[in-house]
Parts: structure tokens; C-alpha cells; sequence
């Protein structure tokens, strides 16, 4: 049986306690970065042992751990922090379970998108997940242009390296709209920016910079009926 368990975004108390059971009764723990999963394991005196299973070997690994399961043996997949398969490996692991016939459920936690997207203030009723944009300029740009007409709140996922051209690239495609910029959610220097867009560029713009950062934009209200705050 393989299950996909959603490790904490920062605060390990928000580990729940089927995440934990989970973990303690997996023949194998499949980890994105086994050094830093080790240490999860280690804080809840879990000894497991670990496969690693990360984007650059996502597809060999996955047919190790199909062969796993088939022999009937019990996979816990981790990624880093949240949700695995969002944004992280996953989606072709459970792609092949299903081809397979293999069993597998998921213990559902964290996930960074959706706490940015209730913080940001911004119509939660209908919204677009899109994930990490491509690093260069005119990709990230045709990248955002798909969504330009979109009425739903769209939600990225960025780097401190890129956020400031992410925001600049926002503003060129959807012009000065409403947003929230989130950072170290659930850690000690939680912070949620909110305004317009070249708001939040300003205060972003030659700062230094840590941690994952969630940009959460207001749709196109032009195109969405429903009515708005």
C-alpha cells in the first residue's frame, strides 16, 4: 500500500497524528531530500528507512517502488514540506499505481497554497493553482498570459531569487491588480503582504530575501459575475 503523507510547511506541530502513525508502521519512507526527512523522523523518534525519491530521479525510482508494492510492502512517499504531488514529486507515482491497480490514499495536511489563498483576502470561492512559473522573462510572461482573461484568483509558488521579476512580470501581463505576497507560513516570521501589485514589488525590490515565497493574485474581475468584497 503506498501513502502520500503531507509533512508540516514549517511548524512541525502541525504534523498530524495518522501523518505520524503512517510514518511509523511504513516498511520504507520514500523522501524527496532523505537528510531532511531524516530529521523530521528523528524529532518524532521514527526509524525508518528512507528511499530517495526527488525530480531528478522521480521516474527510475518509481518503478523501485512499484516493485515494493507489488511485493507488499507499505511506502510512505514525503516530500519536503506539504502536500506531496503539489508542486513536488508524486503525480507519477500515483499515475503508475493506478495503471498498476496498486492501492493508495493519501493522509491529507499542510499545503502552502491554500493558507496563502485564505490569507491573502483575496474571493477564495474560485481560484487557479499554478505552481512554479519558468525562470526566464519571456517564458514566466507567456507562462502568466494564460490565465491574463482568467476570472478565478491565481496562486504562485516562487523563490526569494525570482519573486521580485515574477511580480514585475505579473504587472507587464495582468496590470496593477490586488495580491497578497506570503512568506514563512506557520514559522516564526510569518508574514502576509497585501495591496497591489507594484506595492508589493516596492517593498520586495533589493531586499534580501529568504524562504518560499506564494503570490496570490486577483483574478480578472471584469470576467467573473460573482460579486466581490
Amino acid at each position: 500500500m503506498l501513502y502520500l503523507v503531507a509533512t508540516p510547511i514549517g511548524n512541525l506541530g502541525d504534523i498530524s497524528q495518522r501523518a505520524l502513525e503512517t510514518l511509523r508502521q511504513a516498511d520504507i519512507v520514500a523522501s524527496e531530500d532523505t537528510r531532511y526527512t531524516g530529521l523530521l523522523l528523528k524529532r518524532f523518534g521514527i526509524d525508518r528507512p528512507q528511499l530517495s525519491l526527488h525530480e531528478h530521479n522521480e521516474r527510475q525510482v518509481t518503478e523501485k517502488v512499484i516493485e515494493l508494492l507489488r511485493a507488499g510492502q507499505t511506502v510512505a512517499l514525503v516530500s519536503d514540506a506539504g502536500t506531496p504531488g503539489i508542486s513536488d514529486p508524486g503525480f507519477v507515482l500515483v499515475r503508475r499505481c493506478i495503471e498498476e491497480g496498486l492501492p493508495f490514499t493519501m493522509i491529507p495536511g499542510p499545503a502552502a497554497f491554500v493558507m496563502a489563498l485564505v490569507l491573502s483576502g483575496l474571493p477564495t470561492h474560485s481560484f487557479t493553482f499554478r505552481g512554479f512559473p519558468p525562470r526566464k522573462t519571456s517564458a514566466r510572461q507567456r507562462f502568466l498570459a494564460a490565465d491574463a482573461h482568467s476570472p478565478h484568483t491565481l496562486i504562485f509558488y516562487e523563490s526569494p531569487y525570482r519573486v521580485a521579476a515574477l511580480i514585475e512580470d505579473a504587472i507587464a501581463v495582468y496590470g496593477d491588480r490586488r495580491a497578497a505576497l506570503a512568506n514563512d507560513l506557520t514559522k516564526l516570521f510569518e508574514r502576509v503582504d497585501r495591496g497591489r501589485l507594484s506595492e508589493l514589488l516596492a517593498r520586495v525590490r533589493d531586499q534580501s530575501l529568504k524562504g518560499e515565497f506564494v503570490l496570490v493574485i486577483e483574478g480578472n474581475v471584469a470576467q467573473d459575475p460573482s460579486p466581490h468584497p
